[in-house]
């Protein structure tokens, strides 16, 4: 049975990868778009600058949450739990593209690359 090169496989890895970004693409943009959205309304009601808010939005959405912006009010608390869970849609998704495109790579190299 022939083994495709670790090279082969990299390249089937990275062309699933692209056709699943390729076809996930409007989903995740629109994740993306609400978390701004909604990260953008927690900096304009608790006051903050543009550059803190999109910051904000990116460190809660990534759930890494250092702390050094927290939201006081009840409603962009709520908005903040949005932004958090919508960040958990985000990562699942990047992990189950990676998956597929880590199964698609080595069932086509089982296939004969069909």
């Amino acid at each position: 049975m022939n083994r495709p090169t670790p090279k082969t496989l990299q390249r089937r890895f990275f062309l699933a990868l692209g056709h699943a970004i390729h076809v996930t693409w409007p989903v995740l943009s629109a994740i993306l778009a609400i978390q701004l959205a909604l990260g953008l309304l927690t900096g304009f009601v608790e006051g903050w600058s543009l550059g803190d808010a999109v910051y904000f939005t990116f460190i809660t959405g990534l759930t890494i949450g250092y702390g050094d912006l927290v939201p006081r009010q009840t409603l962009t608390r709520a908005l903040a739990i949005g932004i958090g869970f919508l960040g958990l849609f985000v990562t699942g998704l990047i992990a189950a593209i990676a998956v597929y495109a880590m199964h698609s790579a080595l069932t086509n190299a089982g296939n004969g690359g069909k």
